[in-house]
């Protein structure tokens, strides 16, 4: 038993990660009344980006590359993200339409740099990914340690840390609670002085910089390259991830390592006795049926905050 859980527990962070960081871009976008379907796209701009940049300036950075690589893909997420906000929050555009045309405009954008630069549907294999780690001292820790120190990514534990200052950020801080009290009560916000636009933008474009994050590092954990199917369905598993975890960070958070887990079945599915015998399409396709049917009817009755998908016109009730 213990020997299944060492193998499932660091592939299943592993595959969390990504989905930790992007669920948490929808938490503040959402908290603020910006519903962002856009997610899928704002990861594919962040995967392509750290694809890119670390193909371009592997030899510059050497081991450095895929970290400074998610920072570049963080700021690219954040500034794609403007188109999101300036549509939803300024024009007042429908948000699911806008969010639906970023998921387009992002994989259309990749796909067809992607073809000009390489010559190809995809790009070549980068040199300088992540590596798998093992922590000093916590990994010899009996038991405990290989299950979550050994052969693990470092992103994953950053992902996690992130959660647990997003949760600080909304909950204990000035800053969270005017963003909460725009995505409840805009128009009480704004009596008290709250700008609602400024709010509301600064949210977008934070979800863009933690989705451009998840995507670099889901291209840069998992699939090394970047083609039209490196993100399929990873933007929305975490969109489901923020309504499982009830637009709280740590709820998200929570939702995201239940995704992960059941992405990380088809990988560790060899080495489990139940799993052995059961055929991979069925593994494969998990992690979209569980999404389903915990938000089916697994979290219970899960209210979004008042104002989400609301446009804001000042001086209106």
């Amino acid at each position: 038993m213990i020997d299944i859980l060492q193998s499932i527990i660091p592939t299943a962070l592993f595959f969390s990660a990504p989905l930790i960081f992007t669920a948490l871009g929808g938490v503040f976008s959402e908290r603020s009344g910006v519903v962002n379907i856009g997610l899928e796209g704002l990861m594919v701009m962040g995967a392509f980006v750290g694809i890119v940049f670390n193909l371009t300036f592997a030899d510059v950075f050497g081991t450095w590359t895929p970290w400074i690589a998610i920072i570049v893909a963080t700021i690219i997420g954040a500034l794609f993200s403007i188109i999101h906000a300036v549509a939803s929050v300024s024009f007042r555009a429908d948000q699911v339409v806008s969010g639906v045309a970023i998921n387009f405009l992002a994989l259309g954008i990749g796909v067809f740099l992607t073809k000009q630069w390489y010559g190809k549907g995809q790009t070549d294999m980068v040199s300088q990914p992540f590596f798998t780690t093992d922590i000093p001292f916590l990994s010899e820790i009996p038991i405990i340690g290989p299950m979550f120190f050994k052969g693990i990514y470092l992103t994953s534990y950053l992902a996690i840390f992130v959660a647990l200052i997003a949760w600080y950020v909304l909950y204990k801080t000035p800053f969270g609670l005017r963003l909460r009290a725009v995505g409840e009560h805009p128009m009480a916000a704004d009596t008290n002085g709250i700008n609602v636009y400024k709010m509301r933008y600064i949210a977008v474009i934070l979800s863009g910089a933690l989705g451009g994050l998840g995507g670099s590092v889901f291209a840069l954990t998992i699939a090394s390259n970047f083609s039209h199917s490196t993100i399929v369905g990873q933007g929305f598993m975490s969109l489901a991830a923020v309504i499982f975890g009830k637009w709280h960070p740590l709820g998200a958070m929570g939702a995201a390592l239940f995704f992960g887990f059941a992405q990380s079945l088809s990988v560790v599915s060899s080495g489990i006795p139940l799993l052995q015998d059961v055929p991979q399409i069925f593994l494969l396709i998990a992690p979209y049926v569980l999404t389903i049917l915990a938000l089916a009817g697994l979290i219970g009755r899960a209210d979004a905050p008042k104002a989400n998908g609301l446009p804001y016109i000042k001086g209106s009730r």
